[in-house]
């Protein structure tokens, strides 16, 4: 079985074109909170159940994740506001119409959204093709219409994509995908028509995977540490890109608060980083260094 190389090129990273950042960071470094919706009766996909632990109604898990909305997201809002940080909200965008103080808080802060689906629990690795498209006109005009603001980017809800989802997501207009965890840069997507990149997201250095793994915060704490101080000195050479992926029902519980607050403290206290967004990175790589990605694989190749 081949790996999809219509879809992304082989590049080693040792030697690609050197990427520079706006003034000469070596780090781009984007935040990305998960505001999220689950239903409480959702419909069976076929493919999976996103809470296999007892027929729905499931009250514990739909109540766990509704914390975030009711209070983790106000207090993980308070320490991003602390260091002036402009977050990429991976967004349910049901959020925008069932919580109106979270996307008031949201744009009143400016920050950039990229597309996690309508809620978290529909997934669109089914949806015939029209279907799919239909999604992707449905979350630009949901955006739109409560924000002011034109979709660029997605992480597909639940991680969920379908083999044409990088055809339609450059058809209707978005320029980057963060379901790809392939790389520490962007690279080019191939699609029938248009550009996409992949920005490096995170399943690593994401408290979900952490913290529902009884991990706690000291643990996710120097595990960001540790993520920044490599890419922060592999930078220096070609720039990097590090996500980091919260969850409010995660990171916003009493207990942990405090280690989000030491992490972003460590992050802005290097001078080099830029503090960015996923839509900013695109925007960036597409404009100065897709074009040199593109030739440098085509003569890999040969």
């Amino acid at each position: 079985m081949a790996l999809p190389p219509y879809r992304v090129d082989y590049s080693p990273v040792i030697d690609r074109p050197i990427i520079k950042w706006p003034n000469d960071a070596r780090l781009a470094v984007w935040i990305s909170p998960n505001v999220e919706h689950t239903e409480y009766l959702p419909d069976f996909d076929g493919v999976r159940d996103p809470w296999p632990r007892t027929p729905y109604p499931d009250v514990q898990q739909y109540s766990f994740h509704d914390y975030g909305n009711r209070v983790g997201f106000w207090r993980m809002l308070e320490v991003m506001d602390r260091y002036e940080i402009k977050c990429t909200v991976s967004l349910n965008m049901a959020v925008l119409e069932h919580f109106p103080e979270i996307a008031r808080a949201m744009v009143d802060r400016d920050w950039d959204f990229m597309s996690h689906g309508i809620y978290n629990t529909r997934y669109i690795a089914t949806y015939p093709e029209d279907r799919e498209r239909d999604f992707y006109r449905d979350c630009k005009e949901t955006l739109m219409r409560h924000t002011g603001k034109v979709l660029k980017g997605m992480l597909g809800p639940a991680c969920s994509v379908s083999e044409r989802t990088p055809d339609l997501m450059a058809e209707a207009g978005l320029i980057y995908h963060t379901d790809w965890f392939h790389d520490d840069q962007p690279v080019p997507i191939k699609v029938k028509s248009g550009k996409l990149v992949s920005v490096p997201y995170s399943v690593e250095v994401n408290d979900a995977a952490l913290f529902g793994k009884h991990y706690e915060g000291e643990y996710f704490l120097q595990m960001c540490v540790d993520q920044f101080d490599q890419l922060y000195a592999e930078g220096a050479e070609s720039g990097r890109v590090m996500c980091i992926a919260l969850h409010p029902y995660f990171v916003g519980q009493p207990h942990r608060i405090k280690f989000l607050d030491e992490m972003v403290r460590y992050v802005t206290s290097h001078d080099q980083v830029w503090m960015t967004t996923a839509d900013e990175i695109a925007e960036y790589y597409l404009a100065n260094y897709y074009d040199q990605a593109v030739a440098h694989a085509a003569r890999l190749r040969g």
